[in-house]
């Protein structure tokens, strides 16, 4: 049971975690922190939190679980607010995509306390922003990745473990490198293709015209461009030099098919696309 937590930034993800320990019977009070006035009261009429601050310090004032769900960017501010208000038996975890940038910024401003610190991931949300988009069954059936580093005590990672398999997820440990290469290409390479291909088209002079017309293939592949933008920008800086590389191999793939398709290759296409859908089938209808 966790007595007190602490949640910095009460949005979807913050808010979904909330929810989700409330309807576990797993917390028993909540105190939200952010800077949007609105979206914290609403956060306290719909019985996500109980109460809120502005101030990060009291947030984490004798929390014994603290979840950061703020912008990367935003993270080092968050930990050196905090940093001198925790308690001796805190756990602190995340659930930013990139987790080397995370784990730097808290060893930069939080240094006394490493071993309380359990970076975590979960792999989930929506393209909605804010506190009333948060519900209870984000997280079930759902994975969260864990990154404990050297620092980090068996007994945080197993307070951490346990919270989110009291929301229903999956939770897996995986090494911060590793994390990372995989989170840029399964996650932040589709947003940038996303972003990038709607971008695109509504520079074209003929755009109104094009997204009157799109079907829902592309509503379909191009929902995530709706994601939050500030976000998303932290994202790639965060983790630029994994997210570089996955975007320069795919535009040397994407350079091959479309000289595939200006060649007329039947052959090559319907290889590729054979070979496209048969992954699909496999490791991602199939892992469901």
């Amino acid at each position: 049971m966790i007595r007190k937590l602490a949640i910095i930034g009460v949005g979807l993800i913050g808010g979904s975690l909330a929810r989700a320990l409330r309807a576990a019977g797993e917390v028993e009070r909540v105190v939200g922190c952010g800077r949007g006035e609105a979206n914290l009261k609403r956060g306290v009429e719909l019985g996500v939190i109980d109460s809120y601050t502005h101030d990060v310090g009291e947030a984490v004032s004798g929390a014994d679980m603290v979840f950061v769900a703020v912008p990367l960017g935003a993270m080092r501010g968050v930990f050196a607010d905090m940093n001198g208000y925790l308690s001796a038996d805190a756990v602190i975890t995340d659930g930013g995509s990139a987790k080397g940038s995370v784990i730097n910024d808290f060893y930069a401003v939080c240094s006394d306390h490493t071993t309380q610190f359990v970076p975590g991931h979960p792999i989930a949300g929506t393209e909605h922003n804010g506190v009333e988009a948060s519900f209870a069954e984000l997280y079930r059936n759902r994975r969260v990745i864990i990154t404990p580093t050297a620092a980090s005590s068996d007994e945080a990672v197993k307070r951490v473990t346990h919270m989110w398999k009291a929301c229903g997820a999956e939770v897996v440990e995986m090494a911060v490198e590793h994390h990372d290469r995989v989170l840029a290409a399964t996650s932040h390479l589709p947003h940038m293709l996303a972003f990038g291909l709607v971008d695109a088209l509504a520079r074209m002079e003929e755009h109104e015209e094009i997204f009157r017309y799109a079907a829902g293939g592309f509503r379909d592949f191009t929902r995530i461009a709706s994601s939050n933008p500030t976000m998303w920008r932290d994202i790639c800086i965060s983790n630029g030099a994994a997210l570089s590389r996955m975007i320069t191999s795919f535009a040397d793939e994407l350079h091959a098919l479309a000289e595939s398709v200006e060649r007329g290759d039947g052959e090559r296409l319907l290889e590729i696309f054979q070979r496209a859908k048969d992954a699909r089938d496999a490791y991602v209808d199939g892992l469901q």
